[in-house]
C-alpha cells in the first residue's frame, strides 16, 4: 500500500476544487434531468399517442444507452454536425438527457400508483385533465416519487465521474492529475472517494428521511 498522509494532504487543495467543478455539473445536471423527467413522465401517462409514443423512445433509448456511449456521442458527434459546445455544456448535456429517462419513469411510475379513480372523480366533477392532474393527482405522486428521485439523485452524483473521459477538472480528474505528479495512487484516490462520500452523504440522509416518512404502507 502506497498511501502517505503527506500526499493525501497536498492533494486536498486540488481535490476541493474538482469536488466544486462535480458538484456544478452535478446541479446543471439534476435541472436538466428534473424538467425533461416531468415532461417525459406526464407525456408517457398522457391520453394522447402522438405525445405517450416520443415519451416511449426517449426513455428507451437512454435508459439502453450506457452514459458514457451517450457521452461520447455527444462529445465527438456534435462538433462533426457543426455544433461546437465546450466539454462541461456537453457532460451536463448528456448526464442530464440520461437521467430525464430515469425521471421520466420515476415519474410515470408515481402517477400511476395513484388510484385512477381520484382521477375519474375528479373529471366526473368538471374538471379538465390537466387540472385534475395538477390538483389531485400530482401532489400525491410527488410524496411518493421523492425518496427514489433523491436516489437518482445520488447516482447522478457518482456518474460525474465519467466526465473526466473528455478532460474536464471534476473530482475523479483532479485524482488522476494528482496521482500521475506524484506517482501516487492510494493516496489521493482516498481523497477522491472521501470527496464523493461528502457530496451523496447529504443526500443518502434525505432519502433515508424520506422513506421512512413517505413510506407507502
Amino acid at each position: 500500500m502506497d498511501f502517505s498522509f503527506d500526499v493525501f494532504l497536498a492533494a486536498i487543495p486540488s481535490l476541493l476544487k474538482g469536488m466544486v467543478v462535480t458538484a456544478q455539473i452535478a446541479a446543471l445536471s439534476a435541472l436538466v434531468g428534473l424538467v425533461l423527467g416531468t415532461l417525459g413522465g406526464l407525456a408517457r401517462v398522457s391520453p394522447r399517442r402522438v405525445l405517450r409514443l416520443p415519451a416511449l423512445v426517449y426513455v428507451t433509448l437512454m435508459r439502453a444507452t450506457p452514459v458514457l456511449v451517450t457521452l461520447l456521442f455527444l462529445y465527438y458527434g456534435l462538433p462533426s454536425a457543426g455544433l461546437l459546445l465546450d466539454a462541461t455544456t456537453v457532460g451536463v448535456l448528456a448526464l442530464g438527457i440520461t437521467n430525464g429517462a430515469y425521471m421520466s419513469e420515476i415519474l410515470r411510475g408515481g402517477i400511476e400508483s395513484i388510484d385512477g379513480g381520484q382521477m375519474r372523480a375528479a373529471r366526473a366533477l368538471g374538471m379538465s385533465y390537466p387540472l385534475a392532474m395538477r390538483r389531485i393527482v400530482l401532489p400525491q405522486a410527488a410524496r411518493r416519487v421523492l425518496p427514489p428521485v433523491t436516489n437518482e439523485l445520488i447516482s447522478l452524483i457518482k456518474n460525474t465521474s465519467l466526465v473526466s473521459t473528455v478532460a474536464i477538472s471534476d473530482l475523479l480528474r483532479a485524482g488522476m492529475d494528482f496521482m500521475s505528479w506524484k506517482a501516487n495512487t492510494f493516496s489521493p484516490f482516498a481523497g477522491v472517494a472521501l470527496g464523493y462520500l461528502l457530496l451523496t452523504l447529504p443526500l443518502i440522509a434525505i432519502n433515508a428521511w424520506l422513506e421512512k416518512r413517505y413510506r407507502v404502507t
